[in-house]
């Protein structure tokens, strides 16, 4: 399917291909046409999918022949709930990459910033409005966002909100939009308590999802070391003056991880940028910009800082420290092989770490490529052939399972 098969008008599919996007992704080719259906979504899929142009894209076609071009006529008509300031600085620039052949007007509201820069600019009017649930209550509060005619309401990276403590604001926020209107509901994960807000906030809803194993791309290449944790900096090192080259993401758990290793690799001779919780916006803005401007070959940076950043050509990641949560394994690797390019993921993995190890790969369905040859190696756990037997099991039962299914329908 190419984007043009899409029911979508010709100034949105003109700034679609100046994008360069041709194909749309599983995602979008499934999410696309239910949006534009006025369907309440919940869609489950992976950071690095797509996601946004699956809503952003249906939301202006929708928008695109209610605009009004008088300055200060314009009331908000969609409204974006994302938990980070990166994230919604990210969907503000989507939105105004595939809207610059309208009159539609996108801003996006946030902490961390001066409100009377936000207040002036919602006051001119906006059609689409991006925002953090606490700015967006601030605000609100205020007397500065009015919601009553809102159509379109869409939570981006539930999962995230729901980790990051949101989620009362979340349900505050949709009881000040009106009661007749279409919520689309976005999530890498649908664990327990977002499946419990999906359904009172998103009725009759059409689910979409993604399968884990369908948002690791092929074209990503995935190699595990096996180390003690003391020698993951001289790994690091060693990878990155003989094997690594070009745009390089590390990720680490912690804050004081992030400002160590950034420190050894200056010391070291490395362009290097950084961005975690602790930074201001302003500095992680400046961040993220050299890493895109290649004043900085590397970007380090802790998961929920890099969450959902769209940065093309990304060459390599390194999974310093390995995420404790699986999924998080794919967002970070989804930060490489974007837009059908190819781009490899290095994980180091020490001892007490090995556990993660295998929940990642129950999750993907394969077994990571081992590289022992490396000058830290280490006995590779028990578990390693006993765990790729069953996935290997798991995957002959499925097979199996969607046989039995087909041979029935003819029946």
């Amino acid at each position: 399917m190419q984007f043009s098969d899409l029911p979508l008008n010709k100034s949105i599919l003109k700034a679609v291909a100046e994008q360069r996007f041709h194909r749309p992704t599983l995602v979008q080719e499934k999410a696309i046409p239910l949006v534009l259906e006025k369907r309440n979504v919940i869609v489950s899929a992976q950071t690095g999918t797509g996601k946004t142009a699956a809503f952003a894209l249906p939301i202006i076609e929708l928008l695109f022949n209610k605009q009004d071009v008088e300055i200060g006529a314009k009331k908000i008509k969609t409204l974006v709930v994302t938990p980070t300031r990166e994230l919604a600085i990210q969907i503000l620039e989507n939105f105004k990459s595939y809207s610059k052949y309208s009159n539609l007007r996108t801003t996006a509201v946030f902490g961390g910033v001066s409100l009377e820069p936000q207040k002036e600019v919602l006051a001119k009017g906006i059609d689409i409005l991006v925002a953090t649930p606490g700015r967006l209550i601030d605000l609100q509060i205020q007397g500065n966002i009015d919601l009553s005619e809102l159509e379109i309401l869409v939570l981006d990276e539930a999962d995230l909100m729901l980790d990051m403590g949101f989620i009362n604001d979340v349900k505050k926020i949709e009881k000040l939009c009106p009661r007749k209107k279409q919520t689309l509901l976005f999530s890498a994960t649908i664990p327990e308590k977002i499946d419990e807000l999906s359904k009172s906030i998103v009725k009759n809803a059409t689910k979409i999802e993604i399968n884990p194993e369908e948002t690791t791309a092929k074209n990503i290449g995935q190699l595990l070391y096996y180390l003690p944790k003391k020698n993951k900096t001289d790994l690091c090192l060693y990878l990155l003056r003989n094997t690594i080259n070009g745009k390089i993401i590390i990720f680490r758990r912690t804050k004081f991880g992030v400002d160590k290793l950034e420190q050894t690799l200056i010391k070291n001779g490395y362009s290097v940028s950084s961005i975690h919780g602790d930074k201001t916006q302003g500095v992680r803005n400046k961040s993220i910009e050299d890493f895109k401007t290649k004043k900085a070959s590397i970007l380090i940076a802790t998961d929920v800082a890099a969450r959902g950043i769209d940065i093309t050509n990304v060459d390599a990641i390194i999974n310093f420290d390995i995420p404790n949560v699986p999924e998080t394994y794919v967002h970070r690797i989804g930060r490489t092989g974007r837009a059908g390019k190819s781009g490899i993921a290095f994980s180091f993995c020490s001892p007490d770490e090995n556990s993660y190890i295998v929940s990642i790969e129950n999750l993907i369905e394969k077994s990571i490529k081992v590289i022992d040859d490396h000058s830290y190696p280490i006995n590779k756990p028990k578990h390693t052939k006993k765990r790729t037997n069953t996935i290997s099991k798991h995957k002959k039962s499925r097979k199996s399972a969607a046989s039995k299914k087909k041979k029935k329908r003819w029946y």
